[in-house]
C-alpha cells in the first residue's frame, strides 16, 4: 500500500505513518489506536486516515452520502453505534464504518458483523472493557549503569543509532576498558579483538550485541510492559470473562508482569531488595552506628573513675597528647567494645554478608578517637561495592525477565487489540439486538441495468424519539420512482428516514432494523429534507440546478425528497416535480418523493408514475388512526377530507355532504 496514495494523506502524514512498525497492517486492520500513535496524528485524524485507506484498498471513490440530510442520517446512525461502545478506541473504530458503493467493502464489514452478531454479550466482559486502553509507547529509556565500548569509529556510530539508551565510548586498548569498568557496572565490548582479555569488573565481549539490543538494554522491553501493565491485565480479564482464545499464554504473561514494577524494575527478588535497601540506607545506618559507639563510650566514661598521677599527666601534656591518648591508655577495652557495637549495628541494620560485612567493619578503625567517627573512604568503597552488586544483579534479572516477556510482545499487542475489537463487536451485537435487526440482502441489477430498488418488511426507524418496541412496523417497497402521499403526521417523513437509515446501514455492511430487507446496489444517496418556507429566486434556481444534475446523471442513485413543493408556488411545484420524476425514471434511478400534490403531479407526468399512500383509517377522539405502511398504488385521503367525512356522518347536514363531494 502506497501511503501517500491514500486519500487525504500527504507526504508529511505518510512520513509520520512510516514511523509505525507495521503501518500497512494497522491500516488494513482498521487499528485506529495504532495509527494514532504516529507522530502528530490524533485519534480523530487516525479514523479519517483509516477510512481513506479502506477506500483506497477497495477502489471506492466515496461520496455515497450526497446531501446534508443523508450525512445527518449517517451521523445519527453512527451515534447509536458509538453509544454502545465502552472504550474510546471502540468509539473511534466505529467511525471507520461508512456507507460505500463498493461491494467488496460492504462484504468485508458483513463478515465482521456476522461474527459479532453470533456473540453473546457477556456483562462481566463488557464491564471489564472499561479498563482496557490501547497500548502506550514508553518514555525514552536512559541507562546509566552500563556502556558499549569499541575501538572503531564506524562501529561507534552504528552503536549509537542501534542502542541509543546507553553511552557508547571509544577506547584504544584493554587499559581503556579497565578504566570504563571502574565507572560502570557493566561494559560491553563490541570488538572481537578484546576476546580473552582479563579485566577487573563486569566486562563482556559481545561482537553481535548490536544485533541483540534487548540483551544489552532489557529496559527497552521492560519499559513497554511496565507502562502497559494495567492495560494488559485488563485485556486478559476481558479474554477470561468472554472466553476468548488468547493469542499468547495469558497466565505466563501475568506471572511475568507480577515480577515487574511500575518503574520497570524487577520485583519480588529478596537479594536485589536487600542490596537496594543497603544502598538506600547506608548513610543513615553509618550515622546511627556512630551514635551507638559514642553513646556506649560516653556511658563507659561516665561510669569510670580515671586517676592520673601528676607525673603521667605532665608527660601527656608535654607530648601534646589529647583525649585519644587518654582513651588508648585508660579505656582501650571500652573503646573496643564501643567500636564492635557500631560495627555490629551497621552490619545487622543493612543485612550485610561476607565481603560486604568485612568491608563495613573497616568503616570504624581500631585507633581510639572521641567522638568515634566513620572512615569516609571505606564508606565510599562500601557504597560503590553495594551499588555495583545491586546493578549487576538487577541487570541480570532484567535480562531474564525481558527474555521471558519478549516472547509475549506480539501476543500482548494482539491481546489488547482483540479486547478492543470485542468492544466494537459487542456494540454491533447490542445495536442489532436493541433494534431487532437483520442482515439485508443485496440484489444485483437486471438485464436492463436498472437498480432493483428496495423492499422493507417490518421496518422500525431507530431515529424516532420513542422506545423501539413502541414503533409501528412499516412495510414499503419501491422499484423505480414513486410519489408518497398521506395525511399530516401520518408518518411520511418517518418513512423516508426509515428508508434512508436502512440503505445507509446496509451500505455500511451493518444489520438493518427490519424483519427483512432486499435492495439494490446504490451508487449514492440523495436525501432532501423538507424546506422551511418558499425559497427566494436565487435559492430556487440553485435547487432546480441540483435536481437537473441529478436527473441527467443519477443512474444508480436513491433519491428521497420530502415535500419539494414547498420551494415555490403549488402549481409550479407540481410541474417541476413531474419533470424531475420523468428524468429520474428515464435514467433508472430509484426515487421516493413525499408530496401533498401527488394527484396533480400524476396528472402532469408523461408516464404512469406510481402513487403510494399512508392511509388514515379514520378519526378516533380527534386523533388520526393511521396505517403506517404505505399502500401501493393508492392516493391517500387528506386530513381535511377525513374531518369533513366525520362531520357529514355525524350531522346529516347536506352542507357537509356537498363539501365531501368536492374531494
Amino acid at each position: 500500500m502506497e501511503l501517500s496514495a491514500i486519500p487525504g494523506v500527504g507526504e508529511k502524514t505518510a512520513a509520520a505513518l512510516a514511523d509505525l512498525d507495521d503501518p500497512e497492517g494497522a491500516l488494513r486492520r482498521g487499528d485506529v489506536a495504532t495509527v494514532a500513535t504516529a507522530p502528530g496524528i490524533s485519534e480523530g485524524r487516525a479514523a479519517r486516515i483509516v477510512r481513506g485507506a479502506i477506500r483506497y484498498e477497495h477502489d471506492d471513490p466515496g461520496g455515497f452520502l450526497a446531501t446534508d440530510r443523508a450525512r445527518e442520517v449517517y451521523k445519527e446512525v453512527l451515534g447509536l453505534l458509538k453509544d454502545r461502545t465502552v472504550t474510546e478506541y471502540g468509539a473511534k473504530r466505529v467511525e471507520t464504518f461508512y456507507p460505500s458503493a463498493a461491494p467488496s467493502r460492504v462484504e468485508e464489514v458483513q463478515a465482521f458483523v456476522s461474527e459479532a452478531m453470533a456473540r453473546d454479550v457477556d456483562p462481566e466482559a463488557r464491564a471489564a472493557l472499561s479498563d482496557v486502553e490501547p497500548l502506550a509507547a514508553p518514555n525514552d529509556v536512559v541507562v546509566r549503569d552500563r556502556c558499549l565500548a569499541t575501538t572503531d569509529a564506524e562501529v561507534y556510530a552504528e552503536a549509537r543509532e542501534a542502542i541509543p539508551e546507553v553511552s557508547v565510548e571509544v577506547v584504544e586498548d584493554a587499559r581503556g576498558l579497565a578504566e570504563l569498568a571502574r565507572g560502570y557496572a557493566t561494559v560491553v565490548a563490541l570488538d572481537e579483538a578484546f576476546a580473552g582479555i582479563d579485566v577487573e569488573g563486569d566486562v563482556r565481549v559481545e561482537p553481535d550485541a548490536l544485533e541483540r539490543p534487548a540483551a544489552v538494554v532489557p529496559e527497552r522491553q521492560l519499559a513497554f510492559f511496565a507502562v502497559n501493565r494495567d492495560r494488559l491485565r485488563a485485556a486478559a480479564e476481558v479474554h477470561r470473562e468472554a472466553d476468548l482464545e488468547a493469542p499468547t499464554d495469558v497466565e505466563d504473561l501475568l506471572a511475568s508482569l507480577d515480577r515487574l514494577r511500575e518503574d520497570g524494575t524487577v520485583a519480588d527478588d529478596d537479594e536485589l531488595d536487600r542490596l537496594q535497601d543497603a544502598v538506600d540506607d547506608l548513610d543513615a545506618a553509618v550515622g546511627m552506628a556512630e551514635n551507638v559507639a559514642n553513646d556506649h563510650l560516653k556511658e563507659a566514661i561516665q561510669e569510670r573513675d580515671v586517676t592520673i598521677e601528676g607525673a603521667d599527666l605532665l608527660s601527656l601534656v608535654e607530648r601534646g597528647a589529647g583525649v585519644d591518648s587518654l582513651l588508648s591508655r585508660e579505656l582501650a577495652d571500652e573503646y573496643a567494645q564501643a567500636v564492635d557495637a557500631a560495627r555490629d549495628h551497621l552490619v545487622d541494620t543493612l543485612d550485610l554478608r561476607g565481603d560486604e560485612a568485612e568491608m563495613a567493619r573497616r568503616a570504624f578503625g581500631d585507633e581510639p578517637t572521641y567522638p568515634v567517627a566513620r572512615d569516609d573512604e571505606v564508606v565510599s568503597r562500601l557504597r560503590e561495592s553495594l551499588t555495583t552488586a545491586r546493578d549487576r544483579r538487577s541487570a541480570r534479572l532484567k535480562r531474564e525477565l525481558a527474555k521471558d516477556l519478549a516472547d509475549h510482545r506480539d501476543g500482548a499487542r494482539d491481546l489488547v487489540h482483540a479486547a478492543l475489537e470485542l468492544d466494537v463487536e459487542y456494540a454491533v451485537a447490542r445495536f442489532a439486538a436493541d433494534y431487532a435487526c437483520t442482515m439485508p440482502e443485496f440484489v444485483e441489477a437486471g438485464d436492463d441495468g436498472n437498480t432493483p430498488g428496495f423492499a422493507i418488511e417490518g421496518g422500525r426507524s431507530p431515529l424516532l424519539d420513542v422506545p423501539h418496541d413502541e414503533v409501528d412496523p412499516v412495510d414499503y417497497a419501491v422499484d423505480g420512482v414513486a410519489l408518497l402521499s398521506g395525511v399530516n403526521s401520518g408518518g411520511k417523513t418517518s418513512t423516508l428516514d426509515l428508508v434512508a437509515t436502512v440503505v445507509v446501514l446496509a451500505h455500511m455492511g451493518l444489520p438493518v432494523p427490519a424483519d427483512s430487507v432486499r435492495l439494490g446496489w446504490f451508487e449514492d444517496l440523495h436525501y432532501h429534507a423538507k424546506t422551511q418556507g418558499t425559497l427566494d429566486a436565487g435559492a430556487f434556481e440553485s435547487t432546480v440546478r441540483e435536481f437537473a444534475d441529478l436527473a441527467t446523471g443519477g443512474a444508480g442513485s436513491l433519491v428521497l425528497v420530502d415535500e419539494l413543493e414547498s420551494i415555490t408556488e403549488p402549481g409550479a411545484s407540481a410541474k417541476i416535480i413531474a419533470g424531475i420524476l420523468e428524468a429520474l425514471s428515464g435514467n433508472g434511478a430509484t426515487a421516493v418523493f413525499v408530496s401533498h400534490l401527488a394527484g396533480e403531479i400524476r396528472e402532469m407526468a408523461d408516464f404512469d408514475v406510481t402513487v403510494d399512500g399512508i392511509e388514515a383509517e379514520g378519526l378516533e377522539d380527534g386523533e388520526l388512526v393511521v396505517n403506517r405502511s404505505p399502500v401501493k398504488d393508492h392516493l391517500a385521503r387528506s386530513t381535511p377530507e377525513l374531518i369533513v367525512e366525520k362531520l357529514a356522518g355525524e350531522s346529516g347536514d347536506g352542507f357537509y355532504d356537498r363539501l365531501l363531494a368536492k374531494f
